[in-house]
């Protein structure tokens, strides 16, 4: 049970992520608060995992926010202007809900981050001594066309044309799937880099990989995808992608 709050001045917004809360039976919602005062104390009191910020509020910016807490919780972002999403993901966010959004879209965004919350007891669990074997990395190469990946207690085989794209969060990566799944992994993008095909995949972003199979256009500073997602192309990276476009063109 990951035990959440809920921070929004919109009352009818504040109200709505409520009834949302319960109808997830793996959260707990521990307080709903209408200004960042209020969440920062009950962030002082007690043990949250998870919290669900607006990004407009008039006390506030719900990342200036998040950026000054000490051992943030995982963070779900939710506002009405699409503008603040790569500022967000550059906090690691687990996700980011645009206003209006439905039960649908937040109970996705909830199960990436539950994903991620088994991982870290996982995590902490080893920490401390639980499992004293020799654990196995977390991905690996297998066959030509697979990796493999440990995820949720298991290790799955994921074939390369099954990935849209990587994406880092903190310690982890999301690997974004044609199903339209994801998993998630306690590993590094840099070192999951190192195990795939250069022909295959390219690192655009400090934050994203994708498989250039699923790259459906781009534009300045940013590549659309087949899955319908649209990543920004990082400062350090375009030259490398601009020589890879040239190159479709001879």
């Amino acid at each position: 049970m990951m035990r959440c709050i809920a921070l929004d001045d919109e009352p009818l917004a504040l109200r709505q992520v409520k009834s949302y809360i319960a109808k997830i039976p793996t959260l707990e919602l521990v307080a709903a608060c209408s200004n960042a005062t209020e969440a920062k104390a009950v962030l002082e009191a007690e043990q949250v995992d998870l919290l669900f910020v607006d990004i407009n509020m008039p006390d506030i910016n719900g990342i200036d926010f998040v950026r000054g807490l000490e051992n943030a919780p995982m963070v779900i972002f939710t506002t009405a202007y699409s503008e603040f999403a790569i500022e967000g993901f550059r906090l690691d966010a687990v996700d980011y809900l645009l206003k209006p959004f439905a039960f649908s879209e937040f109970s996705k965004a909830v199960d990436k981050a539950h994903s991620l919350f088994e991982l870290i007891k996982l995590r902490d669990g080893k920490a401390v001594g639980v499992e004293s074997e020799a654990v196995a990395p977390e991905a690996e190469k297998a066959e030509e066309d697979y990796i493999s990946v440990k995820a949720d207690y298991k290790v799955t085989l994921v074939r390369h044309a099954e990935i849209i794209y990587l994406e880092s969060v903190g310690e982890y990566v999301r690997l974004h799937l044609t199903n339209g799944s994801t998993i998630t992994t306690l590993f590094r993008l840099k070192n999951m880099e190192s195990l795939l095909p250069e022909k295959k995949f390219m690192r655009i972003h400090r934050s994203y990989i994708i498989n250039l199979s699923h790259l459906t256009s781009f534009t300045r500073g940013k590549v659309y995808l087949s899955c319908g997602d649209d990543l920004p192309v990082g400062a350090n990276y375009r030259e490398t992608f601009k020589e890879y476009v040239e190159r479709l063109g001879e």
